[in-house]
């Protein structure tokens, strides 16, 4: 599409995206010291490592919640309300005494964390333009990248200051994003299109589980929890530390690999997806991606290894904001929070089981077999996307039929 017949962009969305870049930003500052801080307090590896865990799995506890919460109050309370509850959760992190107290917050703010990203994306699909759903998707993608690329730069300055000083700041930026959001959609007529405004009952999960494009959109969300936030930042870096031993860096620049290549085609991936459609950037990028797990353990040095994650950081830069744009065309106008929640436990669930599963089968049968593994489920989700009839928005006649 040409520069000059781009839709412009509501006010609303660079709010959305300007919220979800300060909470990425002070995410990436607390992340890094969360097993160090937890160790503060005498307890073991597996403990400390548990307080990971017990955000993701509070996550996907959360998220049916979400969903109904955000049916019946609206996306924009649903958003301030959760994002409150992370904030609190998480200044509250810096005032315990032991590790339950810890435990306990970090829980909660896994739940408040499922309630603000569902209603983000929910509202993200609202405000889009159809015939720029790619576009956002890819905006509101870098936004995200860059404040998980800055945090843990700026973390290193923040943390100097103590280990109780990045949960104080995480707690302003997401009091900033809650703020920015609120008052932006405060008295906004697009966020305020809802399903009584529209005349159209909020859509149920189960009309949309019986849409062949949101069957392979959750089994394409559950593969990519599996294998990108779950394999890549747990079971890559030990196959790193083992494979290439000799600098203990060699783990982050991967991953930095993993982020250049994301970088380099997330603006790109928005405007083809809106002019090529869903289906074939989903088939590519998903394509990419199992087989960039596939060469992982068959890469014979550390240069080509790199080179395979700039690949595999491309791959998942197309599918990204294709699978948002499938979910907004699915959704269109309507209240979807059960939907939208659904959407969001595949990929949490993906996130959980996919290091788990992976980490029991290196140790069982190697690093080959857990990657192969990942880039066969891949695969799988790959052929879901070409069974599958490319995605457009519905009509407002398909919705209630």
């Amino acid at each position: 599409m040409p520069r000059a017949t781009r839709p412009p962009l509501p006010f609303e969305v660079w709010a959305l995206v300007a919220g979800s870049l300060a909470v990425a930003l002070g995410y990436g500052v607390v992340a890094p010291v969360i097993p160090q801080y937890a160790q503060a307090f005498g307890v073991s590896n597996f403990a400390a490592s548990g307080i990971v865990s017990a955000f993701a799995l509070m996550r996907v506890a959360g998220a049916p919640i979400a969903g109904r919460v955000i049916n019946r109050f609206g996306e924009r309370r649903g958003y301030a309300t959760g994002i409150l509850i992370v904030a609190i959760s998480t200044g509250a992190c810096a005032l315990v005494t032991n590790y339950p107290q810890l435990l306990i917050l970090r829980g909660a703010g896994g739940v408040g964390s499922a309630m603000f990203s569902i209603a983000a994306t929910a509202l993200i699909i609202k405000l889009s333009p159809e015939n720029a759903r790619g576009r956002v998707a890819s905006l509101n993608a870098a936004g995200f990248l860059l404040g998980m690329l800055l945090g843990p730069v700026l973390g290193g300055i923040v943390a100097g200051f103590g280990l109780r000083a990045p949960f104080v700041f995480y707690f302003f930026t997401l009091i900033v994003a809650a703020s920015v959001v609120w008052l932006a959609l405060r008295r906004s007529s697009l966020a305020g299109r809802d399903t009584r405004g529209a005349g159209e009952s909020p859509l149920s999960l189960n009309e949309a589980l019986r849409l062949p494009s949101y069957r392979a959109l959750l089994t394409s969300m559950f593969t990519f929890g599996w294998s990108s936030f779950g394999v890549r930042v747990s079971v890559l870096p030990l196959f790193i530390a083992l494979t290439f031993p000799g600098d203990p860096s060699w783990p982050a620049w991967a991953l930095a690999a993993y982020a250049a290549g994301n970088a380099a085609l997330i603006f790109p991936a928005g405007r083809w997806v809106d002019q090529a459609g869903r289906k074939p950037l989903l088939v590519v990028g998903v394509g990419a991606a199992a087989l960039g797990y596939f060469l992982v353990p068959l890469a014979g040095s550390f240069t080509w290894l790199l080179i395979v994650m700039v690949f595999l950081g491309a791959g998942t830069a197309l599918v990204n904001p294709g699978q948002q744009a499938v979910l907004a065309d699915i959704v269109g106008p309507r209240r979807g929070g059960n939907v939208v929640a659904s959407y969001s436990m595949a990929g949490d669930i993906g996130g959980v089981l996919g290091p788990l599963t992976a980490g029991a089968i290196a140790d069982a049968a190697g690093f080959g077999w857990a990657f192969g593994v990942t880039g066969g489920l891949l695969a799988l989700a790959c052929l879901a996307w070409l069974a599958a009839p490319e995605s457009r928005p519905r009509t407002a006649r398909e919705r209630t039929e």
